[in-house]
């Protein structure tokens, strides 16, 4: 029998998924990440990747055929010629490239999706501007560039989900000369398919874990798409919500939408695109307030059909992405009501009214209509919150049968090799 695995690397720890080619799962297993391992990040990542794989089964790492990686978005790093990171990584919430956005925007086309301060591209520019190191001699890899090279050994691969926020042009399939003409940058990396076959892992890959010698490792995707791909999504008007540390929302539609002014890009998907942004709202800022046992036990005392007077922007810092794209936009958290049900309804409630704002920007700037929403994250498992959404999306609010990133990050390094 063969199998495939997925390897999904989030915010909170990273994943991993075995499956055959009937998509049926074999094995998984997680690594949380302790935050007292966050000062060295490469080396927490690489940790985080080796331990995973060898945590699957002997008897399915010696009949796998090929593997994929997906990260969070717009997470980078500098690395030397020998794929060594020299700089710490920039993560994907990380919104120093506000102190480049003249710049961004006089080199971008008005309203593309790098005119973002959290965009590769901003943290780039970020990295010229605050670097003394020759960037030329050096190598812009996205997270999961640099972990799928820990496998295969090609520096510099990388594919048209991590490399939209680059400014990679997935319609065209190449660099802008507006993004080539810029001086003094480090190499960009080549850009591939996601999905598609880069390599074979190392033959010390192999030997450490007892892989095959012609395991493949494919090009990856974003954390976020690949949650779209294990949710089975396939018709334009179905949209898939993630509920992580933060909201992300990608929409099936037949038109590509590309907008800084609101955050809204397009990724490419076969003939289709995913339409969509990402808020900084979500579960990180829930538990600021709450355990996950209170989260479970609060919600059950909420009325989801009842609409909360309480108007919040719920944020854990200044600045959102989507469907306000505002680097200095404040959080709103008052009035704190005493009753702790109240606060809650009044979050979940508000995080519904962003998803439900972002939804409804799409369609007015001509995505294909709404018809179903599939939740994926955390989130996905409060059955309050689902209802309280669906009374505000005015449509079916489902989960779907696999939500887990690293599922659909398994499933493309499956359709990439048997393409």
């Amino acid at each position: 029998m063969n199998f495939y695995l997925g390897i999904d690397f989030g915010t909170t720890g990273a994943r991993v998924v075995a499956i055959d080619a009937a998509g049926t799962l074999h094995a998984e297993a997680q690594y949380p990440f302790n935050t007292g391992d966050l000062d060295n990040l490469p080396a927490l990542w690489q940790t985080a990747l080796l331990t995973l794989i060898s945590q699957i089964p002997q008897q399915v790492r010696r009949d796998l055929k090929a593997i994929a990686i997906n990260g969070t978005s717009s997470t980078v790093l500098l690395c030397d010629a020998g794929g060594s990171p020299i700089a710490e990584p920039l993560l994907y919430n990380d919104g120093r490239g506000v102190a480049v956005m003249q710049e961004l925007k006089a080199i971008a086309p008005p309203n593309h999706p790098v005119i973002s301060a959290t965009s590769s591209l901003a943290k780039l520019l970020w990295f010229r501007q605050n670097s003394n190191l020759p960037l030329q001699k050096h190598f812009f890899l996205h997270q999961a560039d640099w972990l799928a090279f820990l496998l295969h050994g090609r520096l510099g691969i990388s594919d048209y989900h991590n490399a939209l926020k680059l400014g990679y042009d997935p319609e065209r399939l190449c660099y802008p000369n507006w993004l080539l003409d810029i001086k003094l940058l480090p190499h960009l990396s080549e850009i591939v398919k996601p999905g598609m076959p880069v390599g074979a892992v190392t033959t010390e890959i192999a030997e450490r874990f007892g892989l095959p010698a012609d395991c493949q490792v494919c090009a990856g995707t974003t954390d976020s798409i690949a949650a779209f791909l294990a949710s089975g999504v396939q018709s334009p008007g179905e949209a898939v919500t993630s509920l992580g540390s933060t909201l992300v929302i990608k929409l099936l539609s037949r038109t590509r939408i590309d907008d800084a002014r609101y955050g809204i890009y397009s990724h490419r998907l076969e003939d289709m695109w995913l339409v969509g942004g990402a808020s900084n709202t979500g579960g990180a800022v829930l538990r600021q307030f709450f355990t996950d046992t209170e989260l479970e036990t609060l919600s059950r005392q909420i009325d989801a059909e009842q609409e909360s007077p309480l108007d919040y922007y719920p944020l854990t810092k200044a600045g959102d992405r989507f469907p306000i794209n505002d680097p200095n936009l404040p959080p709103r958290l008052e009035p704190r009501p005493d009753n702790p049900v109240e606060f809650l309804h009044g979050l979940l409630e508000s995080m519904a009214r962003i998803e439900a704002q972002a939804y409804q920007l799409l369609q007015e700037l001509g995505a294909t209509k709404l018809t179903r929403v599939y939740t994926a994250g955390g989130g996905a498992k409060n059955p309050v919150w689902s209802a309280i959404r669906e009374r505000l999306l005015k449509v079916p609010v489902g989960v779907p049968v696999h939500t887990e990133a690293a599922y659909g990050t398994a499933l493309l390094a499956m359709r990439g090799l048997n393409q």
